[in-house]
């Protein structure tokens, strides 16, 4: 009898465990980065420095830059889910499209 107590308790020790758990990683994920901490850590890697165009100050409508985003046109990679959140994406592209063109980005 008490084996078992001891095998229940160990069962909902492992259950409370995995819920800690899963909470602290649904609490990280719930809060999205900053679309400007989005576009530079991940779109002002290639746009702004003569690899990818100048994407900034461009007034680019946020379905494009979504579409583009997810698809990843010619050698522009596509981003998961993982990567930006459709949150994330939101942001983003209304952000860009009302960014002002930043004089020290340079390319196309």
């Amino acid at each position: 009898m008490i084996f078992r107590f001891i095998a229940l308790s160990a069962v909902g020790s492992l259950c409370l465990g995995g819920v800690a758990l899963a909470s602290a990683q649904e609490a990280e994920e719930a809060t999205p980065r900053a679309p400007e901490q989005v576009y530079a850590e991940t779109c002002g890697y290639c746009h702004g420095v003569n690899v990818g165009p100048i994407i900034r100050g461009r007034n680019l409508p946020p379905v494009i830059t979504k579409s583009f985003v997810r698809m990843g046109p010619n050698s522009m990679p596509a981003f998961r889910q993982t990567e930006i959140t459709d949150e994330e994406l939101d942001a983003l592209a209304t952000w860009l499209e009302q960014s002002e063109a930043d004089p020290e980005e340079r390319g196309q």
